[in-house]
């Protein structure tokens, strides 16, 4: 399981595409995990058979653990799919001989390459994974070499000297030892081969138990069935309660609103506006050659709406840093759009969306839309946001109370545009009407900004040419 980074420490594999006896190639995908994050497909960095499937589907796995072994052929051990990308060693030169290449430890991947999940960089390090011990040995493997052997071929792989005095752990226990301040070096191992356990560290830092359940990662979970996307979770005859599992996207939602609720002190405000010329310029928009192909629809004027708003209020685009004690004022907006997926909701954003032009905004909203229905969204879409949407009107809601994506400053919710009755030009009209909800940090935003912004929104879906005469 790669070491994904951002503190990251597991993932829960959703589905194998292969199967022991299938034939595989450098790059192709074997299997998709989900972290906390999102859903991503990782790609297998050897040509050979596959030779085991350690987890099953639905097991959430330690970065770090062994997923899948791959026979190279010719006798060679088997080795794994996507060791840590962090800790992974180059290969050997091409004039290596074959003994050793024979005696690399699992976490040695040939050829130099080092795969890691879509959406990331490859990690410089020279870190060396110490060898670990073979649970499933291909029938032809040779005998394992002695561990100082194997500490001096890893030091020349990396090009350094072994460091033999570096204990054995697996990243979620170094991280655990990191937040508890203890030293690895000081703890006794009681794992096998000397690897250093989450116990261990916990018996180590005896003296602040406190700390543990806040800090430790989660243990792996039992192998359990995925949820199927968008279906409801069936019942047990007879079955008072049913119990689900949170973990990825979901957990770390969960996890992100409950610190947000309670760390930014949130506002919010409610305008209700006649959008009617707003939906006969969507209409216009569809019908016109320069949106040909594009995703036009309420929601990309809306998200025009709020950039013009914030252009006219640039302090509005800001985040406050708990350290220094500043607000720090943003100069680009990544406009954020919430999005409900059958693995819970995630919010990318659309990175500068202040310097796109209409159809570069319709065709960003689109790529991120599809992308997100297809839980393809990459990690690095969802970093980074100032600002966000939320169109609770697709569900026919009226109106909310959103709370703020962690790190943003406000969050705009849509609600459903509904024809009703409205006094337009003295008389009572059918007109479409939508209720707009701003919700933004009172640290951040005061009562007569989050005003201005909220009122500049509604005034522009009022009377859309002002798209054009306010930018």
């Amino acid at each position: 399981m790669p070491d994904v980074g951002e503190g990251l420490t597991e993932a829960e594999i959703l589905k194998w595409y292969v199967q022991p006896g299938d034939t595989v190639s450098d790059g192709q995908i074997v299997c998709e995990v989900e972290t906390a994050k999102a859903a991503v497909e990782l790609p297998i960095p050897f040509d050979g058979t596959v030779h085991e499937l350690r987890f099953p589907e639905g097991t959430t796995v330690d970065v770090g653990e062994v997923i899948i072994t791959v026979d190279l052929g010719g006798g060679a051990p088997a080795a794994p799919a996507a060791p840590a990308a962090a800790e992974t060693a180059p290969a050997a030169p091409a004039a290596a001989p074959a003994p050793q290449a024979a005696e690399e430890t699992e976490e040695t991947a040939p050829e130099g390459r080092q795969p890691v999940l879509v959406g990331y960089g490859v990690a410089a390090s020279s870190t060396k994974r110490r060898p670990r011990k073979q649970t499933t040995p291909a029938p032809a493997a040779p005998a394992q070499a002695p561990a100082a052997a194997q500490a001096a071929v890893q030091g020349e792989l990396n090009g350094h000297a072994p460091v033999a005095a570096r204990p054995l752990a697996k990243p979620p226990v170094r991280k655990l030892a990191k937040d508890l301040g203890v030293d690895l070096t000081t703890v006794t191992p009681t794992g096998p081969d000397g690897i250093i356990t989450r116990e261990d560290v916990r018996a180590a830092a005896a003296p602040a138990p406190a700390a543990v359940p806040q800090q430790a990662p989660a243990p792996v979970q039992a192998p359990e069935p995925s949820p199927a996307p968008a279906a409801p979770v069936p019942a047990e005859a007879g079955a008072r309660e049913t119990r689900i599992p949170v973990k990825g996207v979901r957990k770390a939602t969960a996890a992100a609103m409950v610190g947000s609720a309670f760390t930014a002190p949130h506002v919010t405000e409610f305008v209700t506006v006649d959008v009617t010329r707003t939906m006969k310029l969507v209409e216009e928009l569809k019908a016109d050659k320069d949106m040909a192909g594009l995703r036009v629809n309420p929601l990309l004027l809306v998200a025009r709406a709020l950039l013009v708003a914030i252009r006219r209020n640039p302090e509005v685009n800001a985040s406050w840093d708990e350290a220094a004690q500043e607000i720090v004022l943003k100069h680009y907006v990544n406009l954020g759009i919430a999005a409900a997926t059958p693995r819970g909701l995630i919010v990318p954003n659309i990175k500068d969306a202040h310097a796109k032009t209409l159809p570069e905004l319709a065709t960003a909203l689109g790529e991120l839309v599809s992308t997100a229905r297809e839980g393809k969204t990459t990690p690095a879409a969802m970093q980074g946001g100032t600002v966000t949407i939320t169109n609770v009107g697709v569900f026919g809601v009226d109106t909310g109370t959103p709370i703020l994506n962690p790190g943003e400053s406000a969050i705009l919710a849509v609600g459903a545009i509904k024809l009703q009755p409205w006094v337009h030009k003295g008389k009572v009209k059918p007109r479409h009407v939508t209720t707009l909800a701003l919700s933004f940090d009172h640290r951040l935003v005061d009562g007569e900004l989050g005003s201005k912004v909220l009122a500049d929104v509604a005034a522009i879906l009022e009377r859309p040419k002002r798209l054009i005469t306010w930018a």
